[in-house]
């Protein structure tokens, strides 16, 4: 654990901040060799407290830990405005609605003992793209270019998330079963034998639109990630029924998403993958200078959701 991401830890943990308070310790007083004292345990001017973050595994720990790959990935290679601050949630692997995926996704869909024998819990995130790479997208019949390497680049990036989680997790003495960010497809089907959407829905990050792409308080452009460890939370957040933000399915009174579609793959209210994913590789191969970006993105484009949760 690096200095940065201990004080983050530390100055994001609800005990902390309080015991910091009664103490009147500010966090300017928290220098380099203070966190490192206390990361050892052998910070006696610290508050007894803070000795617990050295080891923490908790939900901080590894929201800072994902905040900290985007930041750390940005910066070397130096990347601007692509992204926004993602979206993250834990879920149960007892989670009753992981058993439905079988039904609603694929009966190929893995479960998560799949992936790793003794998981618990599952992180799912959503890291949305910043609105210069959006509106980028939105003219023309080919993707954008910068839509292309924000594709590219989440993909990569998301590798890194991994294995930044894995890094803590097995420094706490735990374990981690790692997802693709794509391409973990059936290429007859086109259906993914592990959806990060579909988790993502089942985390309450978000709603499903008439255009299958998940619609959270950020919008729906962006990727989502997942990765399943063996370490179980004290509490989950409780999801119950959410409430559809599709505008469409709520009043009926949209529908622009069907309309972008440059291929008519909604004919008819009926998506058709192939006519879909045809038209992703027709991109992967316009902007192959760029690396590979099987991908479109033009029915999430220019859509009252797109870069958040549309107003009903």
């Amino acid at each position: 654990m690096n200095w940065s991401e201990a004080k983050s830890i530390i100055l994001n943990n609800e005990e902390v901040k309080n015991e910091l308070k009664m103490n009147e310790v500010t966090s300017d007083c928290l220098s380099q060799d203070e966190i490192n004292k206390t990361i050892k345990g052998s910070n006696p001017s610290v508050p007894h407290s803070l000795s617990h973050v050295r080891a923490s595994t908790d939900a901080a720990s590894l929201r800072s830990s994902i905040n900290s790959a985007i930041s750390e990935y940005g910066e070397i290679n130096k990347i601007h405005e692509m992204w926004r601050k993602p979206i993250i949630e834990f879920i149960s692997t007892k989670n009753e609605k992981i058993k439905d995926l079988k039904r609603t996704v694929s009966a190929e869909h893995l479960m998560p003992n799949d992936i790793l024998p003794d998981a618990k819990s599952i992180v799912s995130f959503f890291i949305p793209f910043h609105e210069n790479v959006v509106n980028s997208n939105i003219n023309g019949t080919m993707a954008s270019k910068k839509w292309a390497a924000a594709y590219i680049k989440t993909n990569d990036l998301i590798k890194i998330i991994n294995d930044k989680v894995e890094e803590l997790m097995q420094r706490n003495g735990y374990k981690t079963g790692k997802i693709p960010a794509t391409h973990n497809f059936n290429e007859k089907t086109l259906i993914s034998n592990w959806s990060h959407r579909h988790i993502a829905y089942i985390a309450g990050i978000g709603t499903f639109g008439i255009n299958n792409m998940l619609i959270t308080k950020k919008g729906c452009c962006g990727r989502f990630g997942s990765i399943i460890i063996n370490y179980e939370f004290d509490n989950y957040q409780q999801v119950g029924k959410i409430k559809d933000k599709c505008l469409n399915k709520l009043s009926g009174n949209c529908g622009i998403c069907h309309k972008k579609c440059v291929v008519n793959a909604y004919d008819n209210n009926n998506f058709n993958r192939n006519t879909c994913y045809k038209q992703c590789l027709e991109n992967a191969n316009y902007h192959k200078e760029i690396g590979y970006a099987d991908v479109c993105g033009k029915c999430l484009v220019g859509l009252p959701c797109s870069l958040k949760e549309p107003n009903r």
